[in-house]
C-alpha cells in the first residue's frame, strides 16, 4: 500500500532493501504496507501490534475496502474484497464486516438505542426485530436500561460501550477494532477489556483487533502480528514471541514484558498420566489457559500443586511450586515429569 505518484517504482525499491524513509526522500511516496501476509481463523481473535505509524491502522482499513490496496488481494470466504465495486463493498460493510473505531461515531441526535440499531436500520430491519435485537445488544455490553437516554449523557466508557453493540446488534461474521479502548482512562480500559473476553467467549466472532499496547494485545488475542514500517516482523502466540523471538526488535519489544500476565496454566503444567493420581483431587482447579498471575495467589493459599482440568472437569496435570517458578523465570518447559512428582521423596518436601 503506497500514498504517492511513483508506486510501483516506491515498492519495486522496498522489495530491494531501501527503507521507507529513503524511498521516500527519493520518490516523495509513502510505503504505509509492504509484505504483510496473514490469514485469521474463524472466531479468532486476531491482534496487529505496531508504534505509531507502523502501518496498522492503514492495514486494517483495507481490509474492509474503507481503502484499496496497491497490490495485494483482501480475501473473506473466497472472496476478493480488493477487486469489488462500491455497491458490493457497501454490501460487505452492511452483512458480512463491522467497525469498531476509537473515536466511536456516535450520532448525537439519536438515542442510545437507536444508535445501536442504526445499521440494522440500514440492512432494512423492521422496527419490532432491530429494537429486540438492539436491546440484547445493550444487555451484552451491560447498558440494560440505558437505551432511551441520549448520547451526551454517557461517559467516555459507556459510549465505548454503545458503539461495540452497534457491532454486536448488526451481527457480521468479522469485527475490525481500532485501538476501541486506548483513549479511555487505565481502569475502565481494563474493565473494557474484560467485557470484549467475556462477550467474545460467548459470540466466537472473527476479530482483528489493532493496538500498539502489547499487554492488551497478548490479554486478548489468540495470536498477533508485530508490525514495523509497514512491514509484518512476526506472527504467533503471547508464547511464541517471548520463546522465539524472530529479530532484536521483537526481543526488545518484549523484554520487559510481565510473564504473569502472558504465560498460560499450560506453560507450567507437569502433565499427569497416572491414573492412582487423578483419584486425588487438589483443592484448587483451573484450565489451561488460565493466566499465571492468577494461578500464583492459589499456590500460595494451597501451599500445594494446583490441578489443571479441562472443559469436562477432567484432569490434564498439575502445577507445582517448582514449575511455575520456572515459567516465571524465562523457560517455559516442565521443571518436573510426573514421575518426580510421584516420587514419595518430592511429595514430603513439597508438603
Amino acid at each position: 500500500m503506497t500514498f504517492g505518484r511513483h508506486s510501483k517504482q516506491a515498492l519495486d525499491m522496498r522489495a530491494a532493501g531501501k527503507s521507507k524513509s529513503e524511498i521516500e526522500q527519493l520518490t516523495n511516496t509513502t510505503v504505509a504496507i509492504h509484505d504483510a501476509s496473514f490469514e485469521v481463523k474463524q472466531g479468532e481473535t486476531f491482534v496487529l501490534i505496531g508504534l505509531s505509524g507502523s502501518g496498522k491502522s492503514t492495514l486494517l482499513r483495507c481490509l474492509n475496502g474503507l481503502i484499496h490496496p496497491t497490490q495485494g488481494s483482501v480475501f473473506l470466504n473466497r472472496e476478493n474484497i480488493a477487486t469489488m465495486s462500491n455497491k458490493q463493498l457497501q454490501e460487505v460493510r452492511r452483512n458480512k464486516i463491522g467497525m469498531v473505531f476509537q473515536n466511536v461515531g456516535l450520532l448525537p441526535n439519536r438515542s442510545v438505542l437507536d444508535n445501536v440499531t442504526f445499521g440494522l436500520e440500514i440492512q432494512g430491519v423492521g422496527l419490532k426485530e432491530r429494537t429486540k435485537k438492539g436491546e440484547a445488544a445493550l444487555e451484552m455490553v451491560n447498558l440494560q436500561g440505558q437505551g432511551h437516554k441520549k448520547i451526551d449523557q454517557l461517559s467516555g466508557g459507556m459510549q465505548q460501550r454503545v458503539g461495540l453493540a452497534r457491532a454486536l446488534a448488526t451481527g457480521q461474521e468479522v469485527l475490525l477494532m481500532d485501538e476501541p479502548f486506548s483513549a479511555l482512562d487505565p481502569l475502565i480500559r481494563r474493565e473494557m477489556q474484560k467485557l470484549f473476553l467475556e462477550i467474545q467467549n460467548e459470540v466466537h466472532k472473527t476479530v482483528i483487533f489493532v493496538t500498539h499496547d502489547l499487554d492488551e494485545a497478548f490479554r486478548l488475542g489468540h495470536r498477533a502480528a508485530v508490525m514495523k514500517d509497514g512491514k509484518i516482523i512476526q506472527i504467533g502466540t503471547a508464547e511464541d514471541f517471548i520463546s522465539e523471538p524472530a529479530t532484536d526488535y521483537i526481543r526488545q519489544l518484549v523484554q520487559d514484558i510481565d510473564y504473569s500476565k502472558v504465560r498460560k496454566a499450560e506453560c507450567a503444567m507437569i502433565e499427569v498420566k497416572n491414573n492412582t493420581y487423578k483419584q486425588e483431587s487438589p483443592v484448587h482447579r483451573v484450565s489451561r489457559d488460565c493466566p499465571l498471575r492468577d494461578v500464583l495467589p492459589l499456590i500460595a493459599e494451597n501451599n500445594g500443586p494446583i490441578a489443571v482440568v479441562n472443559g469436562e472437569d477432567q484432569l490434564e496435570g498439575i502445577i507445582t511450586v517448582e514449575s511455575i517458578i520456572s515459567s516465571l523465570t524465562g523457560s517455559a518447559k516442565q521443571a518436573y515429569s510426573e514421575e518426580d512428582y510421584l516420587n514419595p521423596k518430592y511429595r514430603k518436601e513439597m508438603v
